[in-house]
């Protein structure tokens, strides 16, 4: 059994998943270079770079990368930062995350699950082909897919 944390323990947790997922990387830079654990998870599994990677926050998702973040870890339903970077269709996010080795085919939906279900081709075509190889690059105007039903519950929403 894990040992209970004190209020202000739990508060200082508070303020850091929020530091992710507002991108706040002037307090969570520091916070990291003096040994914060990048990959920690709130009790939903989600990682700071999960939560960073959903609310579409390319600087905290950098700050998270160069700190060592795990892009392979998935939440407790599956999830990784990369499928929520898909589903949020922010391509710079989706960039940084396949540069850093994320699988696209990693996790539960994975991110080329994501993108074909909710139609995104424009995140599809970001994506390396299955087998590997490396960033599809397309030019040109790609319409955003509207996405039919909300896709990740809470905690991603909070």
């Amino acid at each position: 059994m894990s040992p209970s944390l004190d209020p202000e323990t739990l508060e200082m947790a508070h303020r850091v998943f929020d530091m992710a997922r507002g991108g706040d990387v002037d307090r969570l830079g520091p916070l990291l270079e003096a040994g914060l654990p990048p990959n920690l998870t709130n009790s939903s599994g989600d990682t700071l770079l999960i939560l960073a990677a959903y609310h579409d926050e390319p600087a905290a998702v950098a700050a998270l990368l160069r700190a060592g973040a795990d892009v392979s870890r998935a939440n407790d339903r599956g999830q990784s930062a990369l499928s929520a970077a898909v589903f949020r269709r922010s391509e710079p996010v989706v960039r940084a995350l396949l540069g850093a080795g994320a699988d696209p085919d990693g996790g539960s939906p994975s991110a080329r699950e994501t993108a074909s279900f909710f139609e995104l081709d424009e995140m599809t075509a970001l994506l390396p082909p299955p087998g590997g190889g490396g960033v599809v690059v397309q030019s040109g105007d790609q319409a955003a897919a509207a996405v039919r039903v909300h896709f990740l519950p809470a905690p991603f929403a909070s």
